[in-house]
């Protein structure tokens, strides 16, 4: 069965590109626009990992990301911050918040599913076959396992 996926971005085009990557990859995967949509998804099924944008109008993902890690029955989903903000302030209020990773825009896919694989602790060739041949292909890069 396919993981599934939450993605939460106010930007549809940032939506499509995350669908797009994982999609690819074999994810199920539902995109929501905005917090009271990712709460309303979350309470039809719980998602294995999300994709949380940090800046959204209303609440931000930062205060989405909280909601989730106070609540005893979400607190366990992984979280993956993406934004544009690239500031250590933003960076470190996101990880003190309970974010699993921090990925600044624009968006790399190599690097999204590498972060997925570290933070639900799979190996890289299982999420992203492609990746790993890459990486294996370069000696002068560790293995990711």
């Amino acid at each position: 069965m396919a993981l599934y996926v939450l993605v939460v971005d106010d930007d549809e085009l940032n939506r499509r590109l995350v669908e797009r990557v994982l999609q690819g990859r074999g994810f199920e995967v539902e995109l929501v626009e905005n917090a009271s949509a990712a709460f309303a998804a979350i309470d039809r099924r719980r998602p294995d990992l999300m994709v949380l944008d940090v800046m959204m109008p209303g609440i931000t993902g930062v205060d989405v990301l909280e909601q989730i890690k106070s609540n005893p029955r979400l607190a366990a989903i992984p979280v993956i911050m993406l934004t544009s903000r690239t500031s250590d302030d933003d960076l470190i209020a996101s990880y003190r918040s309970g974010a699993d990773y921090y990925i600044t825009k624009p968006l790399v896919a190599d690097e999204l599913l590498h972060g997925i694989a570290l933070v639900l602790g799979r190996d890289i060739d299982r999420v992203a076959p492609e990746l790993a041949a890459w990486r294996d292909a370069r000696p002068d890069r560790p293995r990711s396992r």
